[in-house]
């Protein structure tokens, strides 16, 4: 659709391409082993899990599967590193985000719908294949607006570490199958010669084009209430060589679109976990996880729609497939190129 096209060139472009389109299989019981094994090391900097295969005796075996930030950097080519940062000031992406035509108040939700269409799929985009949550897919967490901003205004910032920090978040609270496309990816990448029962896939959807209608119209607008007013490309979406402004400026003293600092008055820090660091310190990191072995995984039967298990150890599991589920029904993997070509295929 012709409102994307610049956009999705741009993200096609990006440094987050390949998380946004590779289209990897994913495993229920690959994933399921993966989170119920799973622990974490603070002394090495290492996440530690274990899955299932047989050996050449038919037996089953565990095999280990580690990583840490830099694994996850790899295998998803994020292209950031250590060095680069997760915190960013709250005041440069809100004036960035009206930059880019939010119409909202400073003070409000910064929700996808209050953007016009290009940027409305930027923030689509972006949240659905990056996002650790389970749900509320409109409105963007701080880490999220940060990775938009950062994008656009072609700035560094640690993508890995903050993916990473998530997974070991999740390993301390109540599981659920976080990020399974990303996990798949790193079992893969370790493991070549787990089974691969197609019976066994998860459903994730890929965007479609009613994905793509959905977003080219707008719900819940007053009656002669005006659609978000189109804004020109900007930054680096428009010139690959953009060279980010200084002093977390959002835009060059020779800029010429319109000046949006009046809108930023009144605004009051959130001081969330991604634009404030309290008394110089981030979030604790959780402390190192008991060793566990692989559970062994049941198929799953499904009877008249409903989804039975051989013992009462998996209902931990069904709960996390629940969830996997719930959430990656809506994660972008990519366009259907057959579908798409002009958005994917043509430069």
């Amino acid at each position: 659709m012709e409102p994307f096209k610049d956009m999705a060139k741009f993200l096609r472009e990006s440094r987050i391409a390949k998380a946004l389109t590779d289209r990897t299989k994913v495993y229920e019981s690959h994933v399921i082993m993966f989170w119920s094994s799973v622990r974490y090391e603070e002394s090495e900097k290492m996440i530690f899990s274990v899955v299932q295969k047989k050996d050449e005796n038919d037996q089953d075996i565990d095999v280990e599967v580690k990583f840490n930030v830099g694994d996850l950097r790899r295998v998803l080519d994020l292209g950031d590193c250590d060095d680069d940062p997760t915190i960013v000031h709250e005041r440069l992406c809100k004036g960035l985000w009206f930059r880019m035509g939010f119409s909202g108040h400073v003070k409000g939700k910064y929700l996808k719908s209050m953007f016009s269409r290009p940027y409305k799929f930027l923030v689509h985009c972006v949240l659905h294949a990056l996002s650790h949550r389970k749900g509320a897919y409109d409105e963007p967490s701080d880490y999220i607006m940060n990775i938009i901003t950062c994008l656009v205004l072609n700035m560094p910032y640690n993508i890995s570490q903050v993916l990473f920090d998530h997974l070991v978040d999740n390993i301390r609270g109540e599981k659920y199958i976080m990020y399974p496309r990303f996990i798949q990816m790193m079992i893969d990448d370790q493991v070549r010669d787990l089974p691969k029962d197609p019976a066994d896939e998860l459903n994730l959807h890929h965007m479609k084009s009613g994905t793509l209608s959905r977003l080219n119209h707008y719900k819940g607008l007053k009656k002669d209430e005006p659609e978000p007013r189109a804004k020109r490309m900007i930054c680096k979406i428009e010139n690959q060589n953009y060279v980010a402004p200084e002093n977390d400026a959002w835009r060059h003293e020779n800029s010429n679109s319109e000046d949006e600092t009046d809108r930023l008055n009144g605004m009051h820090e959130k001081k969330l976990r991604y634009w404030y660091v309290k008394d110089g310190k981030r979030k604790r990191t959780p402390k190192a996880s008991p060793t566990v072995t692989a559970p062994k995984v049941t198929p799953k039967i499904v009877v008249k729609g409903k989804v039975e298990r051989g013992s009462q150890q998996e209902k931990l599991e069904y709960k996390m497939i629940y969830y996997a589920n719930e959430c990656s029904i809506i994660v972008l993997q990519g366009f259907q190129r057959n579908l798409h070509q002009d958005l994917w295929m043509n430069q």
